[in-house]
C-alpha cells in the first residue's frame, strides 16, 4: 500500500497559508486567536474558515495549534476554540495539554504537539493509546530512533525538516520564565537562546564574554528527505508561524520539489497526500530567505565535528557576498566600498538590496545598496564599515519581486470522456482524482469532417479552467457532433464551476454530538510510561489524568518556581563547541560552568553519559 507524503508549512495568517499551498504544501498549521504557541501569531477563526476552504478545494488540511498549557481559569474558552476550529473546517488540533483529553470537545482528530516532548517510544505508546492519532516529534532524534519508534507503534509521524531550532527539549525551556516571567509554554517566549551570555568556570574565569552562546543555526533537512521517509516519517513539517510570506513561498517550493523528486523515484511505495501539482513560477533560493546557517543537527546520530550554534549572531545575516574592500567616505550618509566578491556569490547585487555585516562588538549592522558598478558598491551605511568585515545580503529585491510577481500555479487534473449517443448530442463527464465528478450536454450537428471535430472536441478539453487543468480520456460514438470552439470552451468552463464547493445553508450544516477524547478508549489498553513524574502540569482537568493513570504530576514551573527545576536540557554541549569536552581533548574534565545573563547566573552541568547538557539556577550549595 502506498504511504501518503504530506509536506506541512506554518501560516502565520490566512494569506501566508493560501500562499503556502500555491506553492505546494499539503497542510498548513495556523493559531486561533489564543493558545497558540507563538502569541503574536494569532488569527479570527472567521480567517481560518476562509483559509480552510481554500485548502479543501486541493484535498489539503488545516491543523489548529492549540499547543500551550492551559490554566483553570481558560479551559472553558479553550473548549470553545476547539468547536470554533472544527465549525470553521480544521481538520485537526495540534495540542499539549492533556487536560484537553478530559473535555466535551468535538470528533476532531488530536495530534499531539512537539511540545509534548516526544522522543522515546514510550512517550509515543502512551500518546497514542490516549486516542491521538498523531505525534509530533522531538527535532533531536535521529533517523534510527524515528525508525524505532515507527516498529513500535501505528500512528502517524510528524518530524520538523525545516527552521529554527530550540535549543532545549520542546516542552522543557523555563528560561524564558527564569529570566523574564514569560513563559514558552504559555506562547510567550523571549528566546533567551538568542541572548547574549558570558560564560566562566566555577572560580569566576571567563572563558567566553558577550555570545550568542545558546544561539543554534537552523534546521535543514532538504536533502535527506528521502532518509526521513524510509525512517518512517509521514508529515514534513517547516517551522515559522512568525517567518513571512517570502520565506514560507520560497522554502515550500524547495520542499516540494525534492518530495515530488521521491515520490517519482518510488511511486509504487509513496503518494501525495493532496491534490494538483505545482507548476511553473519562480526557481526556489534558500539562501535568499532568513536563516542563520544551517545544520542537519543529530539526524545522524552524532554532531559530525560540524559546529552547531551561531552564538556570533543570533540573527538572520543572508547569503555571504565577500568581504569589504576599501571604503571612501561619500557626502550625505554615503560610503562607497569595493567588494572582494566571495567565490560562492555567483548572483549580482542590485540597488535596493540590503546588505550587512558583524561589527567587532557583536552586533549586525545593515545597510542599503544605492548603486552598483561591478565590484564598487554605493551603500548607505551608518559610516561603521571597516576593511575585511564579512558582508552579507539579507535582502534580495530581484528575488522578492520574483516571489510576487512569478508565482507558480498549483493545478488539480480532471479527466475527461465524451460520449456522442447520436443526433448531434454529446455527454461530458470530468472526474477529479478525489473522485467529484461533474456532467455537461451539449448539442450540435453531426459533424460532416468528423476528424477535424474530434481535433476541436479534443483542443478545448485539454485546457485549464480555474484550478483545472483538463485532458481528454476517452470519446465513444460515432456520430461525432460539430460544435464551436467558444460553446465547448464555455462548457469546461461551467464543468469548473460545478467542481467548486457550494455554501452550505444552516440547515444544511452536519450535526455532531461532542465527545470526551478518553471515552473513546478504554482505560485499561491505556500504555502506562516508564517515566512517572510529568512537568507542565498547570489544570485540574490534567492533574485528574494523571493520577487516573497512577502518575504523580509536578505543578508546572509557571505555577510553582522550583529553584531546583532544571531550566533546560539539550543535546547541543557548549563544551563540544567550544573544543574542551573531555571526548576531544584530552586532560580536560567536564565541570560545570556559568552563564551569566544581565546579572543572573546559571549553573551549566554536562552529562556525559547521556551526551547531553544541562542548565538550571545557580546556587551556592
Amino acid at each position: 500500500m502506498q504511504i501518503a507524503l504530506e509536506l506541512l508549512a506554518p501560516a502565520g495568517n490566512k494569506d501566508i497559508g493560501i500562499a503556502a499551498i500555491d506553492c505546494g504544501a499539503d497542510a498548513v498549521y495556523i493559531a486561533g486567536p489564543s493558545f497558540g504557541a507563538r502569541e503574536a501569531a494569532g488569527n479570527s477563526f472567521d480567517d481560518i474558515a476562509i483559509l480552510a476552504d481554500y485548502a479543501h478545494r486541493f484535498g489539503a488540511k488545516v491543523y489548529l495549534t492549540l499547543n500551550t498549557i492551559l490554566y483553570d481559569s481558560e479551559l472553558e474558552d479553550a473548549r470553545r476554540s476547539l468547536f470554533s476550529a472544527y465549525d470553521a473546517g480544521c481538520d485537526a488540533v495540534i495540542v499539549q495539554d492533556l487536560g484537553i483529553l478530559k473535555m466535551e470537545i468535538p470528533p476532531i482528530e488530536l495530534h499531539a504537539s512537539t511540545q509534548c516532548n516526544i522522543r522515546t517510544l514510550d512517550q509515543v505508546r502512551f500518546l497514542e493509546s490516549l486516542g491521538f492519532t498523531r505525534v509530533v516529534l522531538a527535532r533531536e532524534l535521529s533517523l534510527d530512533q524515528i525508525a524505532q519508534i515507527r516498529q513500535g507503534t501505528k500512528c502517524e509521524l510528524e518530524s520538523f525538516i525545516h527552521g529554527a531550532l530550540c535549543v532545549s527539549y520542546s516542552g522543557q525551556c523555563y528560561m524564558s520564565q527564569y529570566l523574564s516571567g514569560r513563559s514558552a509554554n504559555r506562547g510567550r517566549c523571549i528566546q533567551a537562546c538568542r541572548s547574549r551570555y558570558d560564560l566562566t568556570d566555577m572560580d569566576g574565569n571567563v572563558l567566553v564574554k558577550n555570545k550568542s552562546l545558546l544561539s543554534l543555526k537552523d534546521f535543514s533537512l532538504e536533502k535527506r528527505i528521502g532518509d526521513m521517509a524510509r525512517a518512517g516519517v509521514v508529515s514534513f513539517k517547516i517551522e515559522g508561524r512568525l517567518k513571512n510570506i517570502s520565506y514560507v513561498k520560497n522554502i515550500v517550493r524547495m520542499y516540494r520539489q525534492e518530495i515530488d523528486a521521491l515520490i517519482a523515484s518510488e511511486p509504487e511505495k509513496y503518494r501525495h497526500s493532496s491534490y494538483g501539482m505545482v507548476e511553473g513560477g519562480f526557481t526556489p533560493s534558500p539562501s535568499a530567505t532568513f536563516s542563520r546557517g544551517y545544520t542537519t543537527y543529530f539526524i545522524d546520530g552524532n554532531r559530525n565535528n560540524a559546529p552547531w550554534s551561531s552564538m556570533d549572531t543570533a540573527k538572520g545575516v543572508g547569503e555571504l557576498v565577500g568581504r569589504v574592500g576599501k571604503v571612501a567616505l561619500l557626502p550625505d550618509g554615503l560610503s562607497a566600498i569595493t567588494v572582494k566578491y566571495d567565490k560562492s556569490f555567483k548572483k549580482k547585487l542590485a540597488n535596493g538590496d540590503g546588505l550587512c555585516y558583524v561589527s567587532p562588538s557583536g552586533q549586525v549592522q545593515g545597510v542599503r545598496v544605492e548603486t552598483v558598478s561591478g565590484d564598487r558598491v554605493c551603500v548607505k551605511s551608518d559610516r561603521s564599515l571597516r576593511e575585511g568585515l564579512l558582508l552579507f545580503r539579507n535582502y534580495n529585491r530581484l528575488f522578492e519581486k520574483e516571489l510576487e510577481r512569478n508565482m507558480p500555479k498549483r493545478l488539480i487534473g480532471a479527466k475527461v470522456t465524451i460520449e456522442c449517443p447520436g443526433g448531434g448530442d454529446m455527454v461530458v463527464n470530468a472526474v477529479l482524482p478525489d473522485g467529484r465528478s461533474a456532467t455537461g450536454i451539449i448539442c450540435g450537428q453531426v459533424a460532416e469532417n468528423r476528424e477535424q471535430a474530434l481535433r476541436n472536441i479534443v483542443t478545448s478539453f485539454s485546457k485549464t479552467s480555474s484550478i483545472y487543468r483538463f485532458s481528454v480520456e476517452k470519446i465513444t460514438g460515432e456520430d461525432v457532433p460539430f460544435i464551436s470552439s467558444s460553446s465547448l470552451n464555455a462548457l469546461r468552463r461551467e464543468l469548473a464551476v460545478k467542481f467548486e464547493p457550494g455554501v452550505k445553508d444552516d440547515d444544511q450544516v452536519p450535526q455532531y454530538i461532542p465527545s470526551v477524547p478518553l471515552e473513546r478508549v478504554s482505560m485499561r489498553d491505556i500504555h502506562i510510561p516508564q517515566r512517572r513524574n510529568y512537568l507542565n502540569c498547570s489544570n485540574h482537568l490534567s492533574r485528574e489524568l494523571y493520577e487516573s493513570l497512577g502518575i504523580t504530576p509536578d505543578p508546572a514551573y509557571e505555577l510553582e518556581a522550583d529553584p531546583r527545576t532544571e531550566l533546560m536540557r539539550t543535546k547541543y554541549c557548549l563544551r563540544n563547541e567550544l573544543g574542551i569536552c573531555p571526548k576531544i581533548k584530552m586532560g580536560v574534565k567536564a565541570s560545570p560552568l556559568i552563564l551569566v545573563n544581565n546579572g543572573k547566573r546559571m549553573r551549566v552541568d554536562f552529562d556525559c553519559r547521556q551526551c547531553e547538557m544541562s542548565i538550571r539556577p545557580y546556587t551556592k550549595d
